[in-house]
């Protein structure tokens, strides 16, 4: 076991309490981190293993946010940054294109088996969301239906830290600090496609399916249909409620109401794309097969490696765009960055010749397997407190659900991240989906490499559980 490292090891239980530990953090560092404990530094890496400051060796086991889909060091990675550092090392993308940005692009146009003609480049998941509410507007400008101004999206969404993805998203405990100046006005919000916890006992899987068409549909009405942009969601909902599929026929019900007004359908697949899934696209594998109008990618499309987020749209939107306007009216300095595309090019080029994606889809069937023997097998001293292990691919969760006041004042997710990373493992502790105020609700996520091996999911799963066991005898009488 790793010795343990100097962090929080549970969340404070009182305002007073944070303020106190994030102004002993200020003190060490000139960084304003976005934990109030200042977190271990990492000063090596190799694969999935991390080296810190203190000597000590963790396991990631999230990918940092579902992100690192090839782990650490990779050499054909590197050695594509390395070149592109020697060829190029900027090029502004309104006066000059770039060779990796180009390939890049028709990579990603060319694997989508026909669902998009053209694509855009971000700096990141934020910024390529606020990217698609851009083109999604633009798209209806140059058509000539103006009029076209609302966003519905989903309460427990998240789409990004932008004050525009914060207005289109609506999880209330991360909303609440910028409630004051987010746009009430053009975006708007239907249930979650949570059956778990929203489906009615009476309903069936299809019943619940329609009763969420049915209101997408009344606020399509409520709006005026032809006011309406589209209809937005993750395909597999990330960390606000944690790795959560909808149900079977959910997307093709959405898009039926979007094509049926003329809305675009829309999907984020920031944290779900780009093989997450165990399919390059998530709606590949867990939305119907129904591709979307314009998605978003971004984590899994760089693996780490560099910065980039991706637009993708399709036949119609590229045409729309091309008939009318001719260009994108849309532009950061460093979009489409020859250094980020070359970066990501490479990355997808080892998922891709290296088969990952089946590899994830095995060793992801495995994880959850491991997990559901040691967390609610016979025995297990955990069963009793875990409400759902889900997910697929490489991107699981286990949700825990407390009756007791056991972890009233502090986190139990979060105790197990603390836990797990004195243990040895880095896993990605979350609060929030149980109730549509986004206050209750104990998940942890799970996101590892595409190229995971069979006894590094052993580790993972092992030092896991032994993680969650310690919280609790630590916390519940037993």
């Amino acid at each position: 076991m790793a010795p343990a490292l100097e962090i929080n090891p549970s969340v404070p239980s009182t305002t007073a309490d944070s303020l106190k530990v994030a102004s002993e953090a200020a003190k060490k560092t000139s960084i304003l981190h976005r934990t109030p404990w200042q977190p271990p530094v990492a000063v090596g890496a190799e694969g999935i293993y991390l080296d810190l400051e203190d000597g000590t060796r963790v396991i990631d086991g999230v990918g940092g946010a579902a992100v690192s889909c090839l782990g650490n060091s990779h050499p054909a990675v590197q050695q594509a940054i390395k070149d592109q550092v020697d060829k190029v090392s900027y090029v502004y993308n309104m006066q000059l294109s770039n060779e990796p940005a180009e390939a890049l692009a028709k990579k990603l146009v060319d694997t989508s088996d026909g669902a998009f003609e053209l694509c855009g480049f971000a700096s990141g998941g934020s910024e390529a969301m606020e990217s698609v509410m851009k083109l999604a507007r633009q798209y209806f400008f140059e058509i000539g239906q103006i009029q076209r101004t609302n966003f519905i999206a989903r309460q427990l969404s998240f789409h990004g830290n932008t004050l525009g993805t914060l207005s289109l998203a609506f999880h209330p405990t991360r909303r609440a600090p910028y409630a004051g100046i987010l746009d009430d006005k053009h975006f708007h919000h239907v249930s979650p496609a949570y059956a778990k916890r929203f489906q009615k006992p009476e309903e069936t899987e299809e019943q619940y399916v329609e009763r969420l068409r049915q209101e997408l549909e009344n606020k399509f009405i409520e709006l005026g249909p032809e006011t309406v942009i589209g209809f937005v969601a993750e395909t597999v909902v990330g960390a606000t409620t944690g790795v959560v599929p909808a149900p079977k026929g959910y997307f093709r019900a959405m898009k039926s109401v979007c094509d049926k007004y003329g809305a675009l359908f829309i999907l984020d697949e920031v944290m779900s794309g780009m093989g997450r899934m165990g399919t390059l696209h998530g709606w590949q594998s867990f939305g119907d097969g129904v591709a979307p109008d314009i998605q978003a990618v971004a984590k899994g499309l760089g693996g780490g490696y560099a910065s980039i987020g991706a637009i993708l749209m399709s036949p119609k939107i590229a045409s729309g765009i091309r008939d009318n306007a001719g260009l994108w009216k849309h532009g950061h300095t460093y979009q489409a960055s020859q250094h980020a595309c070359a970066a990501a090019l490479a990355v997808q080029n080892v998922i891709e010749k290296e088969n990952l994606l089946e590899n994830i889809r095995t060793q992801g069937t495995y994880l959850y397997e491991l997990l559901k023997d040691g967390l609610i097998g016979p025995n297990a001293l955990a069963a009793p407190y875990v409400f759902d292990i889900r997910g697929g691919g490489g991107f699981w969760a286990v949700e825990f659900d407390f009756k007791d006041t056991y972890f009233k004042t502090s986190s139990f997710a979060m105790l197990v991240q603390a836990k797990s990373l004195q243990n040895g493992l880095i896993v990605m502790g979350m609060v929030g989906g149980a109730n549509l105020e986004g206050t209750k609700g104990e998940h942890i996520i799970f996101a590892p490499a595409y190229n995971i091996t069979k006894e590094e999911v052993e580790k993972i799963a092992s030092i896991f559980i032994r993680s969650v066991e310690d919280v609790l005898k630590e916390h519940i009488p037993q």
